[in-house]
Formats: C-alpha cells, structure tokens, sequence
C-alpha cells in the first residue's frame, strides 16, 4: 500500500505542478484550486507512504525525481516547453540515481 501511496502522490504533485504553469503567475484564479488541491493531497499521500514504512530517503528521491521527469514531458505535450537531448540524459541520470538510492536501502 506504501507504493499506492506513493505513486498517487506523484500524479497529484504533477496536477499541482501542472496548475502551477497553467495559472500564469496566479493570474488564471481557476487554476489556483486544483494547484492547492495537488499538492496538498500530494503531500498527505507522500505523508502515509512514509507511515507505512517507506524509508524517507526513497520516497523523496521517487518523488521528486519522477515528478520532475512526468512534468517536463507533460509540459512538452502541453506547452511545447524544450525537451533537449541533455535534458532526456538528466532524465536516465535521475533514474539512475532513484535506483540506487533503493538499492542503497536492501541490505547486502
């Protein structure tokens, strides 16, 4: 259940971080609710993964690493933001380290 949690985390921090950009510096108020609702439930779910015994360091660097990579090709699809070769290299690095950061937590 603490992987439910979390990947339900992730999807409501990329609602929250989506609204973020569609409300154009708060000036788009419709966006402002689901911007507070995202990252609110985002932070909860974050919160119970974390209770259910998810070591803090892993699921941070799931988090956020996914997040962040979902939210650049979101953005791409959306918004037509960049999406360099360096960045996609940023994107396997950040996979590479989340993979490590887990395989740090198994004991050997």
């Amino acid at each position: 259940m603490k992987w439910v949690y979390l990947f339900l985390a992730i999807g409501s921090e990329i609602l929250g971080t989506l609204s973020l950009r569609a409300s154009d510096g708060f000036s788009k108020q419709k966006w402002l609710i689901p911007l507070a609702l995202g990252y609110s439930l985002s932070l909860y779910l974050l919160s119970q993964s974390l209770k259910l015994g998810m070591p803090v360091g892993v699921g941070y660097a799931i988090w956020s690493g996914i997040g962040v990579i979902l939210i650049a090709l979101f953005a791409k699809i959306i918004w037509n933001d960049p999406l360099t070769l360096f960045m996609l290299i940023g994107f396997v690095l950040i996979i590479a380290g989340v993979v490590i950061v887990e395989i740090g937590t198994k004991r050997i």
